[in-house]
């Protein structure tokens, strides 16, 4: 603000413009309950708040609150422009800070001199800052389910787990994956996603690919449901191993426990020999279960907490491997570029000095024209031959050139 102080029987009381609050950050803070980036689809734009503005007798605006946005666990976050990791969000109520608020502009009190007393200068608040980011899910969860579309893997996750996944006989009735929590006794439990079906050419996103190869990174063990009513089981198997290893080479050398599903149909058991002489054959170790009916399911749960006793930890980014904020080295430097209008001229300091400016306080005005001739703009602009009465384009502003 800029403002002078009025007082009864005080004469010339002296700039008093206080200062503007600072604006708001925008902070993503993980939510546990959360397990779905959905939301986002509602809401692309998230803007926070400003600060208030200054008062007179030097009273100070009121700083905004913060902006949180809540992500779920397992939330990896990425500049889309730059395409850098800013942070891979696993804890709860672990908090990243992506874009943070201006300073509020100070008020006329902060420019009185000895020379000049009664300083018609402010600024205007600090510019946002504004980033374009890609957030990438990959689920917390010590157990994966995979397998080809309609093998039984919502109908096993419903089985030893409270979740109701959406249940059907048509392939993909998965849509997004599932969380769930089996108990197997009373100090043990499991963490487990269903990640829905994938099919031939996952790695290239075909069918549901990309969307949710990624889930399995995260998990320590892969229980791997075979359709019994396949056509080849044997085949079935290997096309989902070739997929993962194919979207992530790590993949391929998880501890997987292999399971045919759907052992109570009479097809099923009928051929069940064939199926079991196949796998054998192969030299793969498998389990036998029906989902729908419960048979076997507690053998699978105690066999992949052997599996998990043994499996490593899950890789997370380290920290000191993510970027952090430094000061630019040279905010004024700038390049100028002549257009058919006049003048432009490119720089994130100078831009920011311009929309911080009170163009309509001429001592603002005037500070910005300091502020220039120190960094070298005016001479550069001379260099490049500007003529009196020219257009100089600062982002959204036009200037004219007066010797």
């Amino acid at each position: 603000m800029v403002h002078f102080h009025r007082e009864k029987f005080v004469n010339r009381g002296g700039p008093d413009g206080g200062d503007g609050g600072r604006g708001g950050d925008v902070i993503l803070e993980v939510k546990p309950t959360m397990n779905t980036l959905s939301v986002f689809r509602h809401q692309l734009r998230y803007l926070a708040p400003d600060g208030k503005n200054g008062g007179p007798n030097n009273m100070s605006g009121k700083s905004a609150e913060n902006l949180i946005i809540h992500v779920p666990p397992g939330t990896l976050v990425y500049n889309k422009e730059t395409g850098k990791l800013l942070g891979d969000l696993v804890e709860a109520g672990q908090q990243l800070l992506v874009a943070k608020g201006g300073r509020g502009g100070r008020g006329n009190q902060h420019f009185a001199t000895a020379r000049n007393q009664a300083p018609r200068t402010g600024e205007k608040g600090e510019p946002s800052e504004e980033f374009t980011l890609r957030l990438e899910l990959k689920l917390i969860a010590d157990v994966g389910l995979v397998g080809l579309p309609n093998a039984g893997k919502s109908s096993f996750l419903a089985a030893v787990t409270n979740a109701n996944p959406k249940i059907a006989d048509y392939p993909f009735t998965t849509l997004e994956a599932a969380l769930g929590v089996a108990q197997i006794d009373y100090d043990n439990s499991l963490v487990i996603a269903d990640i829905p079906g994938l099919v031939e050419g996952a790695h290239k996103g075909v069918g549901l690919g990309f969307a949710f190869l990624r889930h399995v990174q995260r998990n320590r063990v892969l229980i791997h449901m075979v359709d019994g009513l396949a056509e080849d089981p044997v085949a079935d198997y290997t096309q989902i191993n070739n997929e993962l290893a194919l979207f992530d080479p790590k993949l391929g050398t998880k501890p997987q426990v292999v399971v045919i599903n759907k052992i109570d149909l009479p097809e099923v058991k009928e051929r069940l020999p064939k199926i079991k002489a196949a796998f054998k054959k192969a030299g793969i170790e498998f389990l036998t279960i029906s989902a729908l009916a419960r048979t076997n399911v507690m053998d699978v749960l105690k066999r992949v907490q052997e599996l998990l006793q043994q499996a490593p930890e899950p890789e997370m980014v380290e920290e000191e491997e993510l970027p952090v904020y430094k000061p630019e080295e040279n905010r004024y430097e700038f390049t100028i570029e002549q257009i058919p209008e006049g003048w432009r001229v490119h720089s994130k300091g100078i831009e920011r000095a311009a929309a911080m400016t009170l163009w309509e306080h001429e001592g603002s005005v005037r500070r910005f024209q300091h502020l220039m001739e120190k960094i070298g703009l005016d001479n550069a602009l001379r260099d490049a031959g500007i003529e009196e009465g020219d257009t100089v384009f600062i982002s959204d502003f036009e200037l004219e050139w007066m010797e």
